[in-house]
C-alpha cells in the first residue's frame, strides 16, 4: 500500500488514518474488534496525526478499497467451520482452549480481560500467589506484556517462574478452579472440563526474548545452574539480534521498512559485522552508504540504550513473523527442508 513520497506510512499509519476518514461510531466498532495492542497502536497513531494531505487519504482509502474487492464472504457467519477445521488439524484437545480465545473471548472475560490491563496492576494481582499460579497466567498473556509483567514480579521468582512456562503443557480443570479465585468473579473463567493446552518451551523462550538483556542473561544463568538441560533448551528457542544474519533478503528488506534510521544506527553499534554487512547488503547503495557514515561518526553509546534498540528491532521482527510477512530464521524460527 503505497503512499506519496511526501508522506511515508507504515501499516498503523495508514488504519490510523483509515479509521479517523470514518467517524466516530464507525471507528469505535472497528475497534471493539481488535486486540490491546492493536488498539494502544493504532490509537497512538491517531492521536499523533496531523495534517494528511487530501492525496494520501485518497491513496489509503483506494487500497482499502481494492483490498476489500479482493477478499470473498467466506468466514461471514463461520463460527461452527472455524471449530470443526480447527478440530480436525488439531484434535479436540489442544483446539479447546483456541477455540474459547478465537469465539468465546471474543467479550474479553476471565483471562483474557487481563490483556488490557497494566503490567504493573497484573502483577499486583498475582504477586502473592503460588508460582505456578503465576506461570498459568503469564502464559495466557502476549509475550511481550508477559515479560513486563515479570519484570514488576520479585528478582528472586523470576528464573522458577520461566522453568515452570517451559516445563507446562496442559491445565487441569483443579488448576483453572484455582485461578478462577485468584481473578475473582469479574475476571472468572468459563469452567472446562477439557485440559487447556498453554505454556511450554516456546512460551517461555517468547517471554524471555522480551526481557531486557541484563534481566535476561542473569535469568538463563540461574536457570542453567538449576536445570542445565532446560536452560539450554529454553536459548535455543530464543531469537536474538545475531541471528539476524539467517533471515532472507526479503525479509529483512521488509524488516528495514518498518524501521527508523536512527534506532537502526544504535543497533548496529553492537552488532557483529555479519549482521552489518546483512543489513547493508539489503539497502540502497546510497542508504549502505550513508548509515555506514552515521555508524562512524557517532559516538560512544551507553550498551543499555543499544540493547534496548535490539530489542525493540526484534519485536518488530516477531509482529512481523506473527503475520506472516517474514520467517525467522536461526534458532527462534522456522527450518525449511
Amino acid at each position: 500500500m503505497a503512499t506519496s513520497d511526501s508522506l511515508p506510512m507504515t501499516g498503523t499509519d495508514r488504519a490510523a488514518v483509515l479509521l479517523m476518514s470514518l467517524g466516530e461510531d464507525y471507528a469505535a466498532g472497528v475497534l471493539k474488534h481488535m486486540g490491546p495492542k492493536e488498539v494502544q497502536r493504532v490509537g497512538a497513531a491517531m492521536a499523533a496525526l496531523n495534517s494528511i494531505s487530501r492525496q494520501d487519504m485518497n491513496r489509503v482509502l483506494d487500497d482499502f478499497v481494492q483490498t476489500v474487492q479482493e477478499q470473498t464472504a467466506l468466514g461471514v457467519g463461520s463460527d461452527e467451520y472455524v471449530r470443526n477445521v480447527l478440530i480436525s488439524a488439531l484434535g479436540e484437545d489442544k483446539a479447546g482452549s483456541l477455540i474459547d480465545r478465537i469465539l468465546t473471548g471474543r467479550s474479553s472475560k476471565g483471562l483474557e480481560a487481563l490483556k488490557w490491563m497494566d503490567p504493573r496492576a497484573v502483577a499486583e494481582m498475582i504477586r502473592l500467589e503460588h508460582p505456578q499460579i503465576i506461570s498459568i497466567v503469564l502464559s495466557f498473556l502476549d509475550p511481550d506484556q508477559a515479560a513486563d509483567v515479570l519484570a514488576h514480579l520479585p528478582d528472586r521468582l523470576h528464573p522458577e517462574i520461566v522453568m515452570r512456562i517451559a516445563t507446562l503443557d496442559s491445565i487441569q480443570p483443579s488448576a483453572l478452579q484455582e485461578l478462577d479465585q485468584i481473578l475473582e468473579k469479574q475476571f472468572a473463567l468459563n469452567s472446562s472440563h477439557k485440559s487447556s493446552v498453554m505454556g511450554g518451551l516456546k512460551s517461555a523462550a517468547d517471554i524471555m526474548n522480551f526481557l531486557d538483556s541484563s534481566t535476561e542473561m542473569k535469568v538463563l544463568e540461574q536457570i542453567r545452574g538449576s536445570d542445565a538441560d532446560l536452560g539450554g533448551r529454553i536459548q535455543e528457542l530464543m531469537f536474538t539480534f545475531e541471528n539476524l544474519v539467517d533471515v532472507d533478503d526479503r525479509g529483512v528488506q521488509a524488516l528495514l521498512r518498518d524501521l527508523q534510521g536512527d534506532k537502526l544506527i544504535l543497533a548496529l553499534k553492537g552488532a557483529s559485522a555479519p549482521v552489518r554487512e546483512k543489513i547493508f547488503r539489503n539497502m540502497s547503495k546510497r542508504a549502505a552508504e550513508m548509515m555506514r557514515d552515521d555508524l562512524e561518526a557517532k559516538g560512544p553509546v551507553r550498551l543499555s540504550d543499544v540493547e534496548a534498540a535490539q530489542k525493540e528491532i526484534l519485536a518488530v521482527a516477531r509482529k512481523m513473523a506473527e503475520s506472516g510477512e517474514i520467517a525467522l530464521g536461526g534458532r527462534g524460527g522456522e527450518q525449511y527442508v
